[in-house]
């Protein structure tokens, strides 16, 4: 059996994946099915909790894969100012708050197709992100963003 051949474990990633996780990353699991199976669809790790600093990133790659980015759901209480709406790339994406949680940011493409991204605290250590963000992203992940925040150890630190 050649290597191509070797069925990958499910939603276990590259070793290299992991180390190359820092502050600033996104990692995505995206289907193009009309059935989510699983809770989240990807992870982020922020640098900080500066929404106009840190979202631009994220919009910029997320629309490299998905396509135009139209709403940001946002949990007020886990970011410092919150403003309606940012202009990146030029479009106009709306900052909505939502009672998410502040372990959850919700994307909206389009008018209804939405995607829920884990949000690592800032602060987590390295380990613990890399960890959190690898099982929010595994296709049979039911866990949600607050208890695998929990089970890695990546909880905000207060």
């Amino acid at each position: 059996m050649a290597d191509s051949d070797t069925p990958r474990l499910p939603g276990l990633l590259p070793d290299a994946i992991h180390h190359a996780v820092t502050p600033g990353t996104a990692l995505l699991r995206l289907e193009t099915t009309q059935e989510r199976g699983g809770v989240l669809d990807g992870a982020w790790w922020p640098r900080s909790r500066d929404i106009g600093a840190e979202l631009p990133g994220l919009i910029t790659a997320l629309t490299e894969h998905l396509g135009p980015i139209t709403r940001v759901g946002l949990d007020t209480s886990a970011w410092g100012e919150l403003p309606t709406r940012l202009t990146i790339d030029d479009r106009v994406v709306r900052i909505d708050s939502f009672p998410v949680g502040d372990d959850t940011v919700l994307i909206t493409r389009g008018e209804n197709d939405h995607f829920a991204l884990l949000v690592v605290p800032p602060d987590a250590t390295p380990d613990a992100a890399r960890a959190a963000m690898a099982r929010a992203v595994r296709a049979d992940n039911i866990t949600r963003a607050e208890q695998i925040l929990i089970d890695t150890g990546s909880t905000r630190q207060t």
